[in-house]
């Protein structure tokens, strides 16, 4: 995982969001869609969960266990992140867009 290619990150315990400033272009109704999403998704899961842009522009979602978090359930980790990047579709689509457009290979 590169680190400056994460784009925000969410943490359920904690309840916090992290914007990444590098991709500070992002319409502040974007980043607040971002927010909700991955706030939803770190609380059901628990844990942080960092959505990071490939070098593509596809982005993928990551969860870390909080530490001394023996009681994960995988399985319905994955579910519930499937679900979402089924339901976020369309924008995860308008945000590879703009990561190609901004930061995508200049050669």
């Amino acid at each position: 995982m590169k680190e400056e290619n994460i784009l925000c990150g969410a943490g359920g315990l904690q309840q916090k969001f992290y914007m990444n400033p590098r991709f500070s272009r992002l319409p502040e109704s974007v980043q607040q869609e971002l927010k909700g999403a991955l706030g939803a998704l770190a609380e059901q899961a628990g844990g942080t969960i960092l959505l990071e842009y490939r070098d593509t522009g596809d982005l993928e979602l990551h969860r870390i266990r909080d530490e001394g978090d023996i009681d994960t359930d995988e399985i319905g980790t994955r579910l519930l992140i499937d679900r979402l990047l089924k339901e976020k579709e369309e924008l995860f689509l308008r945000l590879k867009a703009f990561y190609l457009a901004f930061y995508g290979d200049r050669s």
